[in-house]
């Protein structure tokens, strides 16, 4: 009967000892297993989208450089080759499409394709002033909630939802002053349960 008591002890002890591994991994009240962390992707892998203006440079042909929107529709309007699909793809892979598409017209174009102004993000839900804001670099949820006027009266601050464009759901993610914002990104602050 004695080793019954032991083992018992010993069951007790570990379930202590995972409840407060538990309670110990939490942070903010936010369960980790809903909350993830939001990696900021690069430049580099960030995918061109309606509304961004891109600065698109042709050394030695002022004519084909310029300032220019995507569309609605994902196309840049361009000379000599007309609408130039660019959603989806990456600065580095519009300029390599955008260079193959010149060959036909310019002997061995160089091109220089930057983005200058980002798409907007929206931001809704537990804020003063919800809607459509413009975007800018390095952006963060709290300055994006700062933009629309700060929280409600009922806004949990623990945690927040964000759907980035090319993605069909919202996904949750522990709010932080570093918690970041990208570009076309609906970003959701919900209201406290009590």
């Amino acid at each position: 009967m004695g080793w019954l008591k032991d083992l018992r002890r010993s069951l007790i002890g570990l379930a202590m000892v995972a409840l407060c591994a538990a309670c110990g991994s939490s942070s903010g009240g936010v369960d980790p297993s809903t909350a993830i962390s939001l990696q900021q992707p690069s430049l580099a892998e960030y995918r061109l989208g309606p509304s961004d203006r891109l600065r698109i440079s042709v050394f030695g042909e002022p004519d084909l450089t310029g300032e220019f929107v995507v569309s609605a529709g994902g196309m840049v309007s361009y000379p000599l080759i007309g609408d130039h699909p660019a959603t989806g793809k990456t600065v580095a892979e519009f300029s390599e499409s955008l260079r193959t598409a010149l060959t036909r017209y310019v002997l061995q174009p160089n091109i220089s394709v930057e983005v200058m102004n980002y798409r907007p993000f929206f931001i809704l839900g537990e804020v003063r002033t919800p809607g459509t804001y413009p975007y800018s670099a390095g952006l963060t949820v709290m300055s994006a909630v700062a933009t629309a006027g700060g929280f409600g009266y009922r806004a949990d601050t623990s945690r927040v939802f964000i759907k980035h464009p090319d993605e069909s759901i919202e996904r949750t993610y522990r709010l932080t002053s570093t918690t970041p914002v990208l570009p076309g990104d609906t970003v959701r602050i919900r209201q406290r349960r009590f």
